[in-house]
């Protein structure tokens, strides 16, 4: 056999060269592509000394950039100014500011976390822009701007964009800046652990009540306030999360054929088994540390109590902390290329993922400046005031600023004024709010609203933009309400809207503008309506629409204006989901139904927009299931047609969609198992096509899956998902630090699903093997992965092993070991074998001299000797261990002299 090292180095250099191969190949694929190729490509500067860019000229092409933004950004027809000039909007010192933030960002990178960003990540976030841009005219206008010079765009677009992505990713887990707040958390809580000390403790403490409501209550209940109400199934899946949050886990046992099998519980059983008045476990998510408690529990009621600490925002952080980072930096040499910018921005069947959203969330809002997609607040696990600005030029999301920001709320409002979004109203934990904020994405910045004579608070309002004023109207507090205010941003004041004949006092209505009157409709409030008015706010008059053939009454419907219309359908009686709708002109003050042919199912909590010739509506449900069908109405023909499935978002509801000229995005919302999506999709109505964002493409979260280091990209693959149940998984994804991406790994062939196994990397491929599958049999099946073709061989079952989980392997250069752990009757081993790759075959490891049986161990490999050392043999844990000489297949104890203490689970290195 050849030397091992050799053999490795061979196999090192074949990579490299597979992987120049796979790179051209898939140049010249582009080339032939179906898609044309805009006039912009393969833009290459000839070699030269290192470049270099002064503040000064980052700063002037930083205004090049936003001049093309703000040409895109959207100016409502309605406002009565002329649209200003950039310079009228955005000061020189915002401009610095923009440039020497991104330098912070970066320098922040080199410095704390030691990841400079490289040539090499640039080039790579340049490809990516140019190959899954949404928006490929704008891009091309961007490269213009800056010259269409390579570096200059590398370092002013494409630097920005993946200094904020990767700071935003790495920040939020950080231990060296989240670890304090961590460990006052649980300082507090070794001495505040009961439920009635809560309140006690230094972070957010917040209540919750979920109802269970069936569709008959629907009308019944619909006045709750502050409750979510929860339909069977949805209940259903609460108890068991909440009884698995609370739970013990229980290790899986054999049950009377000898299969593996862990407790299941039917909902009723989970129910039961939620505690009331005890704390779970401190857990994290991105933004905090929390703990939650039910406080109170009946047959249909919950009342969840929770404590968050939350955790410094990235900019918090970073302002507190920049005096600590140069903006004067080194520039990376590189030769940089402009890749050819695809026109036609997607490639059919085909994945686009939008890296980065927000925190997965119904209940926001969402608003197209002429450039981005800014959403914001919403409910999820809690009421949240992050959100989020997705940009489908570069294909990338920015947070919102934090700093001023308004408090968590959902059910708010939100409209775009041209220059800013305004957000007004809604509802959180603690409040029913009359506050809001203006949020300017040029300066990333917030403005509080005043409050002096603004409406009382509320929520399940509507809003519009006038063109100069924002006109909030109608909506919930303890009462039903039917009086609003007229919000001047240039003035920063409120004025009351007439309460001289306006429509009854609802909820869940809705309200167009149609360029000179606000036309309210529909909701409930005492009763249902089908009834509304129609606002001037130059005269403060209403008038009554008409009551002559109007749709029947309901609410949580959708309207769109059309130009000379108001659109209004779908919606719900409180006991049905209504299919049908009806154009409302209000120059003759006459409805007209619209057709019920090939109309879509009946729903609510839908979304609608006009696209100019078309209302497209979406999702929803009829309260047995939520959808993601919809269809296209065309007023003109009084005829609907289908939206395509295909590739469309999973189904949901209470989600948002903007139009952007083009392209239909829905983003958000939540489906029966209250899942909260961070996910949506666009839909081209033109090509009647969607296309799919994501959340990076990264794997679903899991735990027991493993996770091995190319050189070049990380993979995991396998594990245990988060449900309650013992769910496992034969799914895994490349990870590629250089782009921050994920690309997931091929199935076809794959093992058989698994958690608790072990994985090995060769120098050309991933080894998997052992672990507990799917029907939670313990395996001593395996795979080889090779990343390059994306694709899977089975390992032989030939004289392999005895089946085991929870044990230990290591690579030598030309084979895998593999020893100890668990078989399937929980019998300790202290045996292993050895994988001859090239040979595809097994030898037993001796067990002369071997050590002790154990799990839980750990094993390194030494370049000559695998040394295994601790884990849990038949009754405790073992500070012993044994070298393990592959050559002569030979063992030797390990001394116990001065010996850390007995110990497993824990880590070794070489």
């Amino acid at each position: 056999m050849a030397d091992p090292k050799v053999r490795m180095k061979r196999e090192i250099k074949r990579v490299r060269f597979a992987v120049i191969a796979v790179v051209l190949c898939a140049a010249a694929a582009g080339l032939t592509s179906s898609g044309t190729l805009l006039a912009l490509s393969q833009h290459e500067v000839p070699g030269r000394a290192q470049r270099t860019l002064t503040l000064e000229e980052r700063v002037s092409y930083q205004r090049a950039i936003e001049e093309v933004y703000w040409r895109h950004r959207i100016w409502p027809k309605e406002n009565a100014d002329p649209k200003p000039s950039l310079d009228a909007v955005m000061s020189q010192a915002q401009l610095e500011k923009k440039v020497k933030d991104y330098l912070r960002n970066s320098q922040a990178l080199e410095d704390y976390w030691q990841r400079p960003i490289t040539s090499q990540q640039l080039q790579a976030e340049l490809d990516r822009m140019a190959r899954h841009t949404k928006q490929p005219e704008v891009l091309q206008e961007l490269f213009e701007a800056l010259g269409n010079d390579p570096f200059v765009i590398a370092e002013c677009l494409a630097r920005p964009a993946l200094a904020d992505r990767l700071i935003t990713n790495w920040y939020a887990y950080d231990q060296r800046i989240h670890g304090e707040l961590k460990l006052r958390a649980e300082t507090e809580l070794q001495t505040r652990a009961r439920v009635e000390q809560m309140k006690q403790l230094s972070g957010k403490y917040s209540e919750m009540e979920v109802v269970k409501n069936d569709p008959a209550q629907a009308k019944q209940n619909r006045d709750s306030a502050r409750s979510i109400k929860l339909n069977g199934h949805e209940w259903d899946e609460t108890a068991q999360k909440l009884s698995a949050t609370f739970r013990r886990i229980e290790r899986p046992r054999l049950n009377a054929s000898g299969r593996l099998q862990s407790r299941r519980y039917d909902p009723a059983e989970s129910y039961e088994m939620i505690p009331t008045g005890k704390l779970s476990s401190l857990q994290e998510d991105e933004s905090r540390y929390y703990v939650t408690a039910v406080i109170k529990k009946t047959n249909d009621h919950l009342k969840l109590a929770t404590v968050s600490w939350l955790k410094k925002p990235p900019e918090s952080w970073l302002t507190k902390a920049e005096n600590q980072f140069s903006t004067s930096m080194a520039v990376p040499a590189g030769n940089y290329t402009l890749s050819s910018i695809l026109s036609g921005g997607c490639t059919e069947d085909t994945w686009s993922a939008t890296p980065g959203p927000p925190d997965g969330r119904a209940r926001h809002t969402a608003v197209w400046t002429g450039s981005e997609m800014i959403v914001l607040g919403g409910l999820g696990p809690d009421y949240v005031k992050t959100g989020g600005r997705y940009n489908p030029s570069t294909d990338s999301w920015t947070a919102t600023g934090t700093t001023n920001a308004l408090e968590a709320r959902g059910y708010h409002t939100a409209v775009w004024t041209g220059k800013e979004m305004i957000v007004w109203g809604g509802l959180n934990d603690e409040n029913l709010l009359n506050s809001g904020g203006r949020y300017n994405p040029i300066t990333d910045s917030w403005i509080p609203t005043t409050i002096t004579n603004a409406p009382d608070a509320r929520y399940i309002h509507t809003a519009v933009w006038t063109g100069s004023e924002m006109i909030v109207w109608g909506g919930f507090n303890s009462n039903y309400l039917n009086t609003g205010g007229r919000y001047n941003p240039s003035t920063d004041s409120w004025t009351a809207t007439s309460t001289t004949n306006p429509p009854d006092a609802r909820q869940f209505h809705t309200a167009v503008w149609t360029g000179s009157e606000m036309i309210v409709w529909g909701g409930y409030g005492n009763a249902l309506f089908n009834t509304g008015g129609r606002y001037n706010p130059v005269t403060n008059n209403w008038t009554a629409t008409s009551t002559t053939n109007p749709p029947e009454a309901r609410y949580d419907h959708t309207a769109v204006w059309t130009g000379n219309e108001m659109i209004v359908w779908g919606g719900t009686d409180g006991l049905n989901a209504l299919g049908d709708g009806a154009r409302y002109d209000p120059g003759t003050n006459s409805w007209t139904a619209t057709s019920a042919a090939n109309a879509p199912f009946g729903r609510h909590a839908h979304t609608a927009v006009w696209s100019g010739n078309e209302m497209i509506v979406w999702g929803g449900d009829n309260f047995n299931f939520e959808m993601n069908t919809g269809g296209r109405y065309n007023p003109t023909s009084d005829s609907w047609t289908a939206t395509t499935t295909v590739n469309a978002p999973a189904s949901r509801t209470i989600h948002t969609a903007v139009w952007t000229g083009s392209e239909m995005i829905v983003w958000g919302g939540e489906n029966f198992d209250v899942v909260h999506f961070n996910t949506g999709g666009r839909y081209n109505p033109s090509s009647d096509s969607w296309v799919n964002t994501g959340t990076d493409n990264a794997p679903p979260g899991r735990r027991n899956h493993t996770a091995v280091w190319t050189g070049s990209e990380m993979i995991v693959w396998g594990g245990q998902d988060g449900e309650p149940v013992f769910h496992v998984l034969d799914t895994g994804g490349k990870y590629g630090p250089a782009t921050d991406t994920w690309t997931a790994t091929s199935t076809t062939d794959a093992p058989n699903s698994r958690a608790v196994h072990t994985a090995v990397w060769t120098g050309s491929e991933m080894i998997v093997w052992g672990g507990i599958d799917e029907n939670l049999l313990v395996l001593d099946t395996g795979g080889k992965y090779d990343p390059i073709s994306d694709s899977w061989t089975a390992t032989t079952t030939v004289n392999a092993p005895a089946a085991r989980f929870i044990h230990t392997a290591i690579w030598t250069g030309g084979e895998m070991i593999i020893w100890g752990g668990e078989d399937v009757t929980f019998v300790v081993l202290n045996t292993g074998g050895k994988y001859n790759l090239a040979t595809d075959s097994w030898t037993a490891t001796s067990t002369s001299n071997a050590p002790d049986a154990r799990y839980g161990h750990t094993a390194v490999w030494t370049d000559s000797k695998m040394i295994v050392w601790g884990g849990f043999g038949n009754f405790d844990p073992l500070n012993t261990g044994g070298t393990y000489d592959s050559g002569t297949d030979s063992w030797m104890a390990i001394s116990l002299t001065n010996a850390p203490e007995p110990r497993s689970s824990h880590t070794a290195v070489w």
